[in-house]
């Protein structure tokens, strides 16, 4: 026992002393200057071996590979900003070219309490995505007597100068641009044409703006009016769809190709909305998806036909007794009508094709029409319409348009669904049926 003791001590000192034996075979040796510290290489030392030839030529290679590397990164970002399509400026717009126009001729049938009833009505007009206002006549004015006419007062049945400047007041602080007119007429004695005259002012860098509005002028007539009237803004009967689309297309590609589209509004011209023979929505996407201003009047957003009060704008939030089925249906439908005519003017006021773009014809017949809108590398859009009795098949060309377009906004939503595909290989449409389709530019 004291032997193995002895043993143990003697293994303990050995431990202590640097030296033990593993499973009786390895020896494991501690060093005893465990605490001295290890320094790097002196300045002296790391210069000499930095001089030798073998980092030096190590230091050429790497500073050349560097440089080239920086130079090619350089010359690859040259060649492709110089290879890079390059984006079409966009023209300079005035105000009048912004987005559409709401026209109020009767501003005491479009509200009871005139000039303070529209002010009333700005949050509902900024729903409709409407970028300035035409109101009026509102002052004293009779037909070819200009020596008569007051543009300082206003009529006091519609309200009180006070009432005309709360409602700009109010409407630019919406971001309204605000017109009022004076009807001054001007005859075409050949012609037999009326043209009228508006004055407006904006707080804009061009205040004062001269708006006209003629019906059944040439191509040749409207730029003769445009260059002698000096109008900023010519307002003109939307093309009337009961006549041959063909006939229809020459006359949109000459007003196009005439250059007039920056001066050039368009508008329902007392086109009978809602009839039979063309539904109000087909005329709705005519005017919204054409080159030039987009002006409609009061009611023209829910298809109000003649004669009806437009009272029921306001009446459309109110749900109509369930027992008056047709009330009820006819609500429905306006609506529906307000919901589209919505959609386009979201459409129109975002989308750079539909505001600047070019104007291409595609297909037309005597009962059809179809056309595209495409700014540089914008989205393209789409316009196809059929007001006949039967359907049609387009036969749609041009040199980018792809085999499939998307559906942005239909009147036949049984057979063309809201964001699906359709093919636009013999393109079929509907009777009495228009469609705006979107595709992306190509590159």
């Amino acid at each position: 026992m004291k032997d193995v003791e002895l043993k143990e001590v003697d293994q303990e000192k050995q431990l202590m002393t640097g030296q033990t034996q593993i499973n009786g075979c390895v020896k494991v040796t501690v060093p005893e200057n465990a605490g001295v510290k290890y320094t790097g290489l002196s300045k002296d030392e790391l210069i000499k071996i930095a001089s030798t030839a073998g980092w030096v030529r190590t230091r050429w290679v790497l500073l050349v590979l560097f440089w080239f590397g920086w130079i090619g990164m350089l010359a690859g970002a040259i060649v492709i900003i110089v290879q890079a399509p390059r984006c079409k400026p966009i023209p300079e717009m005035n105000w009048w070219n912004e987005g559409p126009l709401y026209q109020i001729s009767d501003v005491n049938a479009f509200s009871e309490k005139g000039l303070k009833g529209v002010e009333e009505k700005l949050d509902y007009m900024n729903q409709m995505k409407v970028k300035g206002l035409v109101l009026g006549p509102i002052h004293t004015v009779q037909a070819d007597q200009l020596d008569k006419l007051n543009l300082v007062s206003v009529k006091p049945e519609v309200g009180t100068k006070n009432d005309l400047e709360s409602l700009l007041s109010q409407a630019h602080k919406k971001r309204y641009l605000n017109s009022a007119e004076f009807n001054t007429q001007m005859r075409h004695h050949e012609n037999r044409l009326m043209a009228r005259l508006y004055s407006t002012k904006v707080s804009r860098p061009k205040k004062v703006a001269l708006m006209g509005s003629v019906t059944g002028l040439s191509v040749d007539e409207v730029s003769l009016v445009l260059n002698r009237s000096g109008v900023d803004l010519l307002l003109n009967g939307l093309p009337d769809l009961a006549e041959p689309g063909e006939r229809q297309a020459q006359v949109i590609k000459n007003h196009y190709f005439s250059h007039l589209q920056m001066s050039l509004g368009w508008c329902l011209s007392g086109r009978t909305l809602g009839s039979p023979a063309v539904p109000v929505r087909l005329y709705q996407m005519l005017l919204f998806t054409l080159p030039g201003t987009p002006v409609f009047s009061a009611g023209d957003e829910i298809g109000l036909k003649a004669g009806e009060n437009p009272k029921i704008m306001w009446d459309l939030e109110y749900p109509v007794v369930e027992t008056n089925a047709t009330a009820k249906t006819l609500q429905e439908e306006h609506i529906a009508v307000r919901n589209f005519f919505k959609t386009l003017t979201h459409l129109r006021g975002k989308e750079r094709s539909l505001v600047h773009g070019e104007y291409v014809s595609l297909f037309s017949s005597p009962t059809s029409l179809a056309f595209v809108r495409l700014w540089d590398q914008s989205e393209r859009f789409l316009t196809a319409m059929n007001w006949g009795n039967d359907p049609v098949t387009m036969n749609l060309t041009y040199r980018d348009l792809p085999t499939q377009a998307q559906v942005r906004l239909t009147t036949d939503a049984a057979n063309l669904a809201v964001d699906s595909m359709v093919s636009l290989e013999k393109f079929q449409l509907g009777p009495k049926q228009a469609v705006l389709l979107s595709y992306p530019y190509a590159g």
